[in-house]
């Protein structure tokens, strides 16, 4: 089943090139502050699915061109990235820093991402003005938390674990904290819609891959994870109770590179779904904290995912 959130906060389900508006069935208000409508849905899915698959078969839909497809999840609880978790990722980072062995993900963990960064697959991705900086791009799978819990074993996370979606982790290269770096608004897009589980065949072998105006620049399985899915699961709420809706983000495969104003992102992922972004160079975002110009390589900057 694919779950998708469109026009000001209405919740479909995407069947073929067609969309169900199943926003009243699911008691959901379009536009209510916070947005927080498809973490309701997550959350009480076990009770909507037959439902829900019923008017998958009958219900009325509309053309998926003819509406505004939104990030699926507005407004989760946090957004985890998990950096550095490709074996091919961390050589590239030791040819661009001359590290011997930076941190990988088993090592370092997570990090949190801000959700403002969210946005969706009809939205571009808009470049700060600090044209002193290169700023990347990183293709990754989003796994959304289904059931909420802490303390969450290997054998049991795949349990929690609602559904898929494409994931771009964008990213102002340089030596400031990790956060800042990566929560510029429109500097996390999520969709075109959440996969749910059981469509996706193999958690360990799901091919992702990323063009920039066309030519390839990574492309990868999630069988090359360092940390994989499970893992992931049991690392976080380790520390923390994960809820429905939180944002896993899977970390980056080797290729990374710079996207500047003009550029046509292309993120693919098998049995997902994939997402084509404009890239534009936008007038703000400046501040006299981009201005310190870079004298050494920094091993933090390239290990993000």
């Amino acid at each position: 089943m694919k779950l998708a959130s469109f026009d000001g906060g209405r919740i479909g389900l995407v069947n073929g090139d067609d969309i169900i508006d199943i926003t009243g069935e699911v008691n959901v208000t379009p536009g209510a502050w916070p947005p927080v409508g498809m973490l309701h849905v997550i959350e009480r899915f076990p009770s909507l699915k037959a439902r829900l698959a019923a008017l998958a078969e009958n219900a009325p839909r509309k053309p998926l061109e003819r509406v505004h497809l939104e990030t699926p999840i507005a407004w989760p609880n946090k957004v985890i990235a998990f950096p550095a978790n490709y074996h091919a990722h961390v050589e590239e980072m030791k040819r661009g820093t001359g590290l011997i062995s930076p941190f990988k993900a088993d090592g370092q963990g997570f990090f949190l991402k801000a959700n403002s960064s969210l946005s969706g697959p009809a939205e571009p991705i808009v470049l700060p003005n600090i044209p002193e900086r290169q700023i990347h791009h990183e293709c990754e799978l989003a796994v959304i938390i289904g059931k909420g819990g802490r303390q969450i074993t290997r054998e049991q996370a795949l349990e929690h674990v609602f559904g898929y979606a494409c994931l771009i982790d964008v990213v102002v290269r340089g030596k400031e904290e990790r956060v800042m770096r990566k929560s510029y608004d429109t500097f996390c897009p999520v969709g075109p819609w959440i996969v749910t589980a059981d469509e996706v065949p193999d958690h360990t072998a799901i091919d992702l891959r990323l063009t920039v105006n066309g030519e390839l620049r990574q492309q990868a399985s999630t069988r090359d994870l360092i940390v994989d899915i499970p893992e992931m699961i049991r690392m976080a709420s380790a520390v923390m109770t994960l809820h429905p809706g939180d944002i896993i983000a899977s970390g980056t495969p080797a290729g990374v590179g710079p996207i500047t104003g003009g550029d046509k992102v292309v993120i693919e992922i098998a049995h997902v779904g994939s997402m084509t972004l404009d890239v534009i160079q936008g007038e703000n975002g400046g501040h006299p904290v981009w201005d310190k110009s870079r004298t050494q390589p920094d091993p933090a900057s390239v290990s993000t995912p």
